[in-house]
């Protein structure tokens, strides 16, 4: 949905629907940041920092970036070896701990509300696939490549369709993380009509997902969030 020109994320709660932005989500934190760790507060505060600024950002490449560091911040673990096995492991086991921390199945009913634009168009689209550009690179043949995009394409489906919510996340972040690789290792060039597409997506899909992100954090202060990374000294 669309307020003010930015797009916001809702939710039903008992009493109506309460908009999940930036404004609302650090209303909250400031009444509650008392209570929490000092990790669960840093991670917090730098992820609504970055939101907010996605929220004023006005072209997609700047709001996409501003939105992954928000998730970023929030799920961050330290990364000493191979950054993208590592960062796939770090994001997947932080969204097997939000789904289990999801009572209200709202990470399930997002997906299940986008799963007809911008999920399903991510994962049809071969330019957010990391073995396509494997293929590109002389790493895999054709058919490797393709066989392995039909495949993620029906993992996917067959989670969404057994409510595993985590291993389609999973599979979408994957995609939204080459895009992530593309864009801050310099491999695009900004306001590219080449990569529109999968970026108004992605950002569709992330400037969603985030807010219910910070939301479940805030829900659950005393969950094991683990120590942020370079906290200030």
């Amino acid at each position: 949905m669309v307020f003010g020109g930015i797009l916001c994320t809702y939710k039903w709660l008992l009493f109506g629907l309460i908009m999940l932005d930036h404004q609302h989500l650090k209303t909250r934190q400031r009444e509650e940041r008392e209570s929490h760790s000092e990790g669960l507060a840093l991670r917090v505060h730098r992820a609504l920092s970055w939101l907010q600024r996605s929220e004023k950002c006005d072209d997609e490449d700047g709001r996409f970036i501003f939105l992954w560091i928000a998730f970023n911040a929030a799920y961050a673990q330290s990364i000493d070896a191979d950054e993208h096995t590592k960062a796939q492991v770090a994001f997947g086991k932080f969204l097997d701990k939000l789904v289990s921390l999801d009572k209200d199945d709202a990470l399930y009913k997002l997906i299940w509300s986008e799963y007809s634009s911008s999920v399903r168009l991510l994962l049809d689209n071969e330019f957010v696939f990391k073995p396509f550009w494997d293929f590109q690179n002389g790493h895999l043949t054709e058919e490797e490549w393709k066989a392995k995009f039909a495949s993620s394409k029906l993992k996917a489906n067959k989670a969404f369709s057994s409510h595993k919510t985590a291993e389609v996340l999973r599979v979408v972040l994957s995609r939204m993380y080459t895009l992530r690789n593309q864009l801050v290792h310099g491999g695009a060039t900004w306001n590219s009509a080449v990569n529109r597409e999968q970026l108004k997506d992605c950002t569709a899909f992330l400037g969603k997902l985030v807010p219910f992100i910070i939301e479940l954090m805030l829900d659950n202060p005393q969950t094991v969030w683990g120590d942020a990374l370079y906290p200030p000294v």
